[in-house]
């Protein structure tokens, strides 16, 4: 076979993925079909619901399995209606048919004979009467069995706040989630029935590919038919060979963006390159004296990273989307995205990150801060991407906070989020970091707020005086989240806030501030 990384001379390879106890293989669907659209119309499993079709209400929750790096299962939720079918190549699929009887084979039950007995998550929905008008039910069974696998396999048991966090993405109209919650304790009181791991992973190791994926399907045009092409590397050097290749083809990386463009705004997103495969892209590690987060790393992953070393930042990471979302996006596509509301920059910006930028073999590095040019503008040139983000040590040594304000305490857009850190030499700032998204353009820093901390005492009157240089840093826009009134006074006072809870004197401890300070999954 001819190497999958050359548009002009790879063969088209099926989507071959794990569904039902079996291998599938799919071809000639679009390279922007969703998971939700085969399941629904291809494979007629129709138990996973469309509400949003944006990756906002979690009905087509799903969960996909996937081999790490030791060779071993890992389970997380995704919403099917924003994830392009080819993404599932090498992966295992599992939908709310799964469930029952006994996993559809892929579970094994303790008790056999039950190969009728509901599974416990539906079991538990059942009894504390879960369902109310069922449309959104199979989306929270699917969250909850992700959950219920993950604590089963670790012999943990779940708070209920932690059930709560789990379920952030999934929205229930009928306002049951009193009883889903009590579902989610009662299905670990009922007799268990776990997944055939070793099932799964021996299918999947039968579906690895050594030297890529690359899948083609035709379009038709006003114009004639085209081939779109859809490839998907495994290595760092394939993708810049790939890259430099085809520069005029689209980055896709957990497609919570892409995927939003297809189905609302009916996008022509042409060539794809799927980053998702590449191991060196998902690297978490600590070189030198920065933490280095690989563009591909998912943002739960790179968000629970950055929260071990500064547990503070944890109410961010928790009210960052959602479970779902956060297990398909990454940082370095949030980064790259350059939306003036994203929530990761700003705290990104407060920890002094440099992102990494590769074209070919050249490699450099910028602050973050310098990056972004303009809305929705930034410093990538053609054929450049972005390779990794890094945060020095030194950064998390400063008092760091992370403030998100939004309409909706869980799972919502920001109105604007503030990355803020500072260090005291007794009681006089000795540095500041002042990061605002939702305030301008682009996220940025305020350097004026700054410029009056700076080496004064960290008291009232200099925060007052931050607060009168913050309204000219910034001149924000009224639309559908908030006015430009509210904006600059909810960023003054997220000023005051930060120093009662950092200051010398009598500082507001963390169980005042947060409700995820004292969590303990929140620095697991």
């Amino acid at each position: 076979m001819n190497s999958p990384h050359n548009a002009q001379e790879a063969t088209s390879q099926p989507i071959r993925f794990y569904h039902r106890g079996e291998v599938v293989a799919v071809e000639g669907v679009r390279t922007t079909r969703s998971v939700l659209d085969w399941l629904r119309e291809d494979a007629h499993c129709t138990g996973t619901k469309e509400g949003c079709n944006e990756g906002d209400c979690g009905a087509c929750t799903v969960v996909l399995g996937e081999l790490d790096a030791e060779g071993a299962l890992q389970l997380h939720s995704v919403n099917a209606c924003i994830q392009f079918l080819p993404t599932l190549d090498g992966k295992a699929l599992f939908t709310v048919e799964d469930l029952q009887p006994q996993c559809a084979g892929a579970c094994a039950a303790q008790s056999p004979g039950d190969g009728d007995a509901l599974h416990p998550v539906q079991q538990a929905m059942v009894e504390c009467h879960g369902s109310q008008c069922g449309f959104c039910t199979p989306g929270f069974v699917m969250s909850l069995w992700s959950s219920y696998e993950a604590h089963q396999q670790a012999g943990t048991r779940p708070s209920r706040q932690q059930l709560a966090d789990d379920l952030s993405g999934n929205l229930c109209r009928c306002t049951g989630y009193r009883p889903i919650l009590d579902a989610g304790q009662r299905m670990f009181d009922l007799p268990a029935v776990r997944l055939d791991r070793a099932a799964v992973v021996q299918a999947l190791q039968g579906l690895r590919r050594g030297q890529g994926f690359a899948y083609a399907a035709p379009q038709a045009l006003p114009e004639g038919q085209r081939l779109d092409w859809f490839h998907a590397p495994t290595t760092l050097d394939a993708l810049v060979a790939l890259r430099e290749a085809r520069p005029q083809a689209r980055l896709l990386a957990g497609s919570t963006d892409i995927g939003l463009w297809v189905n609302k705004q009916f996008r022509d997103v042409g060539e794809l390159i799927y980053l998702g495969n590449v191991a060196e892209l998902r690297c978490i590690e600590q070189r030198g004296d920065a933490l280095y987060i690989g563009a591909g790393a998912s943002l739960e992953d790179a968000w629970r990273a950055i929260v071990r070393r500064a547990p503070t930042l944890a109410d961010v990471w928790l009210r960052f989307a959602s479970p779902p979302i956060r297990h398909a996006g990454t940082m370095g596509g949030n980064v790259a995205n350059g939306s003036p509301i994203g929530d990761a920059p700003p705290i990104l910006m407060a920890l002094d990150a440099e992102i990494e930028l590769r074209r070919g073999a050249r490699v450099r590095r910028m602050p973050l801060a310098d990056f972004y040019l303009d809305y929705m503008k930034n410093a990538l040139e053609p054929g450049e991407f972005v390779q990794g983000v890094a945060v020095p040590l030194s950064a998390f040594a400063r008092q760091v906070r992370g403030y998100k304000i939004s309409k909706r305490f869980d799972c919502d857009i920001s109105a604007l989020c503030a990355g803020l850190a500072i260090a005291l030499d007794g009681d006089t700032v000795a540095s500041v970091r002042l990061a605002y998204g939702g305030m301008a353009a682009t996220v940025k820093r305020a350097a004026q707020a700054e410029a009056a901390l700076l080496g004064q005492p960290w008291t009232q009157a200099t925060v007052r005086a931050a607060q009168a240089a913050l309204a000219l840093d910034f001149k924000p826009l009224s639309d559908m989240r908030a006015s430009a009134a509210f904006r600059l006074q909810v960023a003054q006072n997220l000023l005051q806030r930060l120093w009662l809870e950092t200051r010398a004197s009598d500082p507001l401890p963390a169980s005042a501030t947060s409700v995820f300070s004292v969590l303990p999954h929140a620095t697991a």
